[in-house]
């Protein structure tokens, strides 16, 4: 009974000696790695950390995890024999990353730690754009910076320049000028005449006093070189023209018009499609002075708006209504449109209205 004892007792013994020790253990070559500096054109950058496993039984690598998209992540997927090696292979993308990084992949396996932190760290150029990543607009052999020359934000008693770049890629003098220019929009090239691979400025001019509208306003004009036109190409000028309240006091603004609508959404509901459906939006002057619908526009054709009071003062507790007539057309389905209501009043000087709908046609004769 004894001998009996003591077997069982080594058996078990030795069961949990074999279970202690046979595990795996993971040994890296490295756990960071210094690209260095390099340039961002020379594309991805690669490092295998080569993976050993020191221990008796199978590594297996889990999973890998990288800190930013930038980096991607490769591993031996199959268990390695205890001696046997893998690796953890770590990708960098430098595009459109120039600098100093430093970045980590954590890896997971079934060995002790579970967790092991690498480190991928360098310096990334920035690559020397091209005439074309410079100047990305192109008319005929003359390159602009973009195709829309931006004013934003421009008071209606204010004139505001702006600049931008172009150059001349061609190996002739060209004569650089616009075409179709409103009257409230200047455009010139500086210098008129750009030698061959010459760079120059496109000088604008808005008088937003000569534009009558308000908002959000853009202005398609030709570009001219050597005199002909160059045909389906044209040159943007953006601007978003607002009341100019700088000027206002504490008192002006506490005896200011406020403009209160009723509502600013209005829900048609199932409606027809080519039908007309009108919609009144109603409003109320809360403030102290007189209360001035400088503009109103809509976001596209087929919403018709009309407002009897425009640019007339409406007086301190007066109502009036801004109607919009909505043209289904051949519009299917659920339809949004914008309404844009301009105004003096300084804390709300543009309102947007909305108006929504479901628009059903009648189904197709087969």
């Amino acid at each position: 009974m004894e001998r009996l004892l003591l077997f069982l007792t080594l058996l078990i013994f030795g069961g949990i000696v074999k279970a202690q020790v046979a595990q795996p253990k993971m040994q890296l070559s490295a756990t960071e790695h210094d690209f260095g500096t390099f340039k961002e054109e020379a594309g991805r950058q690669t490092f295998d950390f080569i993976v050993t496993n020191t221990g008796n039984d199978p590594l297996v690598i889990q999973n890998v995890v990288a800190s930013c998209g930038c980096t991607t992540p490769e591993w031996t997927k199959q268990p390695i024999p205890a001696g046997g090696k893998g690796k953890v292979t770590a990708i960098y993308d430098p595009k459109d990353r120039p600098g100093v990084f430093s970045k980590t992949l954590s890896v997971y396996s079934n060995s002790k730690p579970e967790v092991v932190i690498l480190v991928i760290k360098g310096e990334v150029t920035p690559h020397e754009k091209t005439i074309e990543e410079l100047f990305t607009f192109a008319a005929g052999t003359v390159r602009f910076e973009s195709q829309n020359l931006a004013f934003t934000n421009v008071k209606k008693t204010e004139k505001k320049i702006r600049v931008m770049q172009l150059i001349n890629t061609s190996t002739a003098p060209v004569k650089v000028e616009f075409d179709g220019l409103p009257g409230h929009l200047s455009l010139k090239a500086n210098p008129e005449t750009l030698k061959p691979g010459q760079k120059g400025l496109v000088e604008g001019t808005y008088d937003a006093t000569k534009n009558p509208v308000w908002g959000n306003v853009t202005d398609m004009v030709k570009v001219k070189l050597d005199g002909v036109i160059q045909q389906n190409v044209y040159y943007y000028v953006s601007a978003n023209l607002v009341e100019d309240f700088s000027s206002l006091s504490n008192e002006d603004m506490a005896n200011a018009p406020v403009f209160k609508v009723s509502t600013t959404t209005f829900e048609l509901g199932k409606i027809k499609g080519s039908t007309q459906n009108e919609v009144e939006f109603k409003f109320i002057n809360e403030g102290k002075s007189d209360l001035i619908i400088r503009y109103i526009r809509s976001t596209c054709g087929c919403t018709a708006v009309q407002q009897g009071n425009q640019g007339i003062g409406i007086k301190p507790g007066e109502s009036s209504s801004i109607k919009a007539v909505f043209n289904s057309g051949g519009y299917v389905g659920k339809v949004t449109k914008a309404i844009y209501v301009y105004t003096n009043d300084p804390k709300n000087s543009e309102v947007v209205l909305m108006l929504n709908a479901d628009v059903e046609q009648p189904p197709v004769a087969k």
